[in-house]
């Protein structure tokens, strides 16, 4: 044994690092979890020395238990004895491309799991994520946890195998970086015994330079997928080492974080290690789906059925969590895996939504049976007072009304046909048609035979006693069949709506409302469609369009002959150009855009054509079609992987794309939906926005924050440091901002510009060679479906904005629409009155879930704002309470006439729980 390693500790961890799915989908992976685990229990069993970290997330756990039932207790022994580690995590997540509320509950699962087996570990281990959120040192010391562990994103700062890290609140938690290999840094150090000497004096020679003159050094011996090596403890003994779990070894520190350097915010540097930042904008399909998926289940399914539910549907929120943080895997919602995992992965995300959805409707259901038939429900998702713009389907031509009696106001859409059915027919034929009252999918309201014609009235709802037999015997001579259905049109309305409450609206006739004289034929003001005579008073200032303009008073907008937009704001503020489609050459792969070495970019469309769709005044719509040709793929020197295109294709694909423009009254900000179909390989799709002022910071939502950056990232490993970035629901710079419906990748570039990445295709999960990472990513494998051909959609907003402050309550509104049902209750029935749910309010205040725990209500916000500010909740509060991440509950707070005050610091998260009335 070396004389230089005789007085130095090496404390070697083992470990394995594993992918839940990635190059092989979950169940194949399983296989392989299950040999290890039997392997990992059956030696720590024989060898009392030894230890294991099971890589932080109990998803190992519980997928070897789900075929190994009958080791739980085994399990359980080996954790009880502080020998096998498991947790804190549920699942190692990718933490930039799921919500702050996911990663909560991700910890919440995992850490509740863990104490069901001797406990979890007590470190947030974070090994592989491809960088690291800036609330994370906040959400770890509020679930309790004092120490975090990282590996990628740490920025060249960092010169010490410890520091302080720090989120934005000033919440600073004690973080382990593992330099020099990472989670794997003494994967070396024990495949043979020849040589181990040497290798541990080596190992000791490059930690000490990170970690000082003193105290033991940290050696992760494990890598990806890997089991314990046989006759480890003697190894381990042999060079003066010892062997223990990473708790163990973080355990020996305190967690004071005096003396230690501190980095601030997110860590997204390239210094140390590849953060692989193409993985946000890859397989957009599956950023969407969770996008709305997260978005179901934690602001429409949880609050409607904590405000209006009847018994708690815990276990159906329970299992639509479960696939949420299931598909937040860090190689899962990234898409970097083979496309039988990204299948499973959109599959699971699918089902949380339709849970979140079941729960949504059974609440909705239930308020909906104390409205009328032919009334309509209106639900308000978000915590304050609304008043905003609903597509309705109504019967009739009659007016709108709310259950104080006020008149709605509307804009007709579109109206349904009325004539379903008028053909020569026998009539037993026509019979066959009828089950029970149902027909063509409605309700018999009426019937006649004249002249030989059978002629059926259908509606939506029906009071009619249908006896078919009576009908029989009127068919004699009839050789022709009708069915008329009522009158009915989709209808713009505008309602308010009380804060995460409800109201309702139906029609009445028009003669019941107005007694003042109808307009007249010399009226010039006069027309002659009551419900545009009704949306004629539209409080706010109405929206306003045609074929040039949209104008709504809080902003307008004009089209370009190139199709592009100009957005003047009420303060005059002005976005020149916005929606500058740009295609260009990616010949990357999963984890990393690589453009081609000759570039062909595609900006200018070939042909543009607007259409005015809806004129006002309460939706103002037009279409804008730009054509393109694409290149169709890279060249054929790219056939190979190996062999990165030089250039594009000649060839190309005539696509276009459609851009719904949309202005509602009352919204500072235009609705855009676009629409393409993809049938192009290896390229990138960018929407730019140019800016009002210049810009050398952009400013994003992410995880209960909001984040600043500049135009460049740090470089340092090798891979090319591109400045694009994550944004979760909004990014804004330079007087402009942009709305969002999921996480998406956003790029400030050096000449004044946003650029959105609406899609990337790559043919590979990982090339051998990809001209801007200098090292695989992983195995090199044809993902022929990231290309992600076919029809696209997305949705997103553009304001302009004189600050970022203004983009959270824009933002607000723009992601969670009113959600109308009909109703089902007795037609007689009147309209319930409005009801208040609860009002959540404060300057920069977000709130982020609602639910219920046990019998209290639990309520999250964030303070999204770099001042002290208040949060008021009101609603009939009775008693309130601090709790922390995982909802153990505090100290109590004061209420005062069912309103609680709850002062926060800057960028703080805070979890209270409450009663009320």
């Amino acid at each position: 044994m070396s004389a230089e390693i005789v007085p130095t500790e090496i404390v070697v961890v083992p470990h394995t690092h594993w992918d839940r799915e990635w190059y092989e989908p979950f169940q194949r992976f399983r296989l392989r979890l299950v040999a290890l685990l039997d392997e990992v229990l059956d030696t720590m069993e024989r060898e009392p020395g030894y230890h294991f970290t099971l890589d932080g997330q109990l998803a190992c756990v519980d997928d070897y238990l789900e075929v190994r039932p009958e080791n739980r207790d085994r399990i359980a022994a080996l954790v009880e004895s502080g020998r096998l580690a498991i947790g804190p995590w549920q699942i190692l997540l990718d933490e930039f491309l799921c919500s702050g509320e996911n990663i909560v509950r991700n910890l919440e699962l995992g850490m509740d799991r863990a104490d069901k087996l001797g406990g979890a570990m007590p470190v947030g281990y974070l090994p592989d994520m491809f960088g690291h959120t800036a609330q994370m040192p906040q959400i770890l010391r509020k679930a309790g946890l004092l120490h975090a562990c990282v590996y990628r994103g740490v920025p060249s700062a960092v010169t010490t195998d410890a520091f302080a890290w720090v989120a934005p609140d000033g919440t600073a938690i004690r973080t382990q970086y593992l330099p020099a290999g990472g989670y794997g840094n003494g994967a070396h150090l024990f495949h043979d015994p020849d040589g181990l000497a040497e290798r541990a004096a080596t190992f000791v020679t490059t930690m000490r330079r990170w970690h000082g003159p003193e105290g033991s050094l940290l050696a992760m011996y494990g890598t990806d997928h890997s089991a314990p090596v046989r006759g480890l403890p003697e190894m381990v003994a042999a060079i003066g080492a010892r062997m223990d779990t990473l708790s163990g070894y973080v355990g020996a520190y305190s967690g004071d974080v005096t003396g230690l350097p501190a980095v601030p915010g997110e860590l997204r540097s390239h210094a140390r290690a590849n953060i692989l930042p193409g993985v946000i904008s890859i397989r957009p399909h599956i950023k969407q789906a969770m996008g709305r998926a997260e978005r179901m289940v934690e602001r429409y399914a949880e609050p409607f059925a904590a405000l209006w539910g009847g018994e708690w549907p815990g276990r159906f929120l329970d299992m639509a969590w479960w696939r949420l943080v299931d598909a937040s895997g860090h190689d899962s919602v990234t898409g970097c895996g083979v496309d039988e995992t990204a299948q499973q992965v959109a599959a699971r995300i699918a089902e949380a939504e339709h849970l979140g959805q079941a729960v949504r409707d059974m609440v909705t259901a239930r308020l909906a049976a104390t409205v009328p038939a032919e009334g309509i429900l209106v639900v308000n998702p978000t915590p304050a007072a609304r008043t905003g713009v609903v597509l309705l389907d109504v019967a009739g031509l009659d007016p709108l009304v709310d259950p104080s009696g006020a008149v709605v106001p509307v804009q007709p859409l579109e109206y349904a046909p009325t004539l379903l059915l008028d053909e020569e027919m026998d009539p037993a034929t026509a019979l066959t048609f009828v089950h029970g009252t149902e027909l063509y999918g409605q309700h018999i309201t009426g019937w006649s035979v004249e002249d030989g014609v059978l002629t059926f009235t259908v509606a939506r709802t029906t009071t009619l006693a249908f006896d078919v037999a009576d009908l029989r015997d009127a068919l004699d001579g009839v050789t022709r069949v009708r069915i008329v259905a009522e009158t009915r049109r989709t209808v713009a309305a505008q309602v308010q709506v009380p804060p995460l409450g409800h109201t309702s609206v139906r029609t009445v006739p028009h003669a019941q409302l107005f007694t003042a004289p109808a307009p007249t034929e010399d009226d010039e003001t006069a027309t002659h469609d009551p419900a545009c005579w009704l949306a004629s008073d539209v409080s706010p200032l109405p929206a306003r369009a045609d074929e040039d303009f949209l104008d709504n008073g809080l902003v307008r907008v004009t089209f370009a002959a190139d199709g592009t937009l100009t957005l003047v704001g009420a303060d005059g503020t002005t976005i020149t150009g916005a929606g500058r489609i740009v295609d260009g050459g990616d010949v990357g792969d999963t984890y990393n855009y690589a453009p081609p070495a000759h570039d062909l970019l595609v900006s200018e469309p070939v042909a543009v054509e607007t259409e005015l769709i809806h004129s006002g005044p309460l939706v103002a719509v037009v279409e804008v079609r730009r054509t393109y040709e694409w290149p169709a793929a890279g060249d054929g020197l790219a056939e190979t992987p190996e062999l990165p295109a030089r250039s594009r294709t000649t060839r190309t694909e005539r696509t276009v794309v459609t851009t719904r423009v949309e202005l509602r009254s009352g919204e500072p900000f235009v609705r855009l939906r676009l629409d393409f179909d993809n049938r192009c390989d290896d390229h990138r799709v960018r929407f730019h926005v140019p800016l009002p002022e210049p810009a050398t910071e952009s400013h994003a939502e992410g995880q209960f924050a909001v984040v600043t950056r500049g135009l460049t990232a740090e470089p340092g490993c090798g891979e090319t440091p591109l400045p694009t970035f994550p944004a979760s629901s909004w990014v804004a710079a330079g007087g402009a901002a942009v709305l969002l419906e999921h996480v998406t990748e956003y790029e400030l570039t050096g000449d004044g510009e946003l650029a959105l990445t609406l899609l990337r295709s790559a043919g590979y999960l990982s090339r051998n060679r990809n001209a801007l990472r200098p090292e695989p990513a992983g195995p090199q494998l044809p993902t022929p479906a990231a290309q992600s051909r076919g029809l696209r959609s997305l949705n997103l907003a553009l304001m302009p904005c004189a600050s970022w402050r203004q983009a959270p309550p824009a933002a607000e509104i723009f992601r969670h629409d009113l959600v109308t049902v009909a109703g089902t209750g007795e037609p007689s029935l009147p309209l319930p009155a409005a009801a208040y749910g609860l009002s959540v309010t404060g300057e920069g205040v977000t709130m982020t879930s609602l639910r219920m725990r046990d019998d209290w209500h639990e309520l999250r916000v964030v303070a999204l704002t770099p001042d002290a500010t208040e949060a008021v909740v009101a609603g009939g509060l009775t008693e309130a309470r601090h709790a922390d991440l995982r909802g153990r509950p505090g100290d109590a707070l004061p209420v005062t006439d069912g309103t609680l005050r709850l002062p926060l610091k800057p960028w703080e998260i805070a979890t209270i729980q409450f009663r009320k009335l």
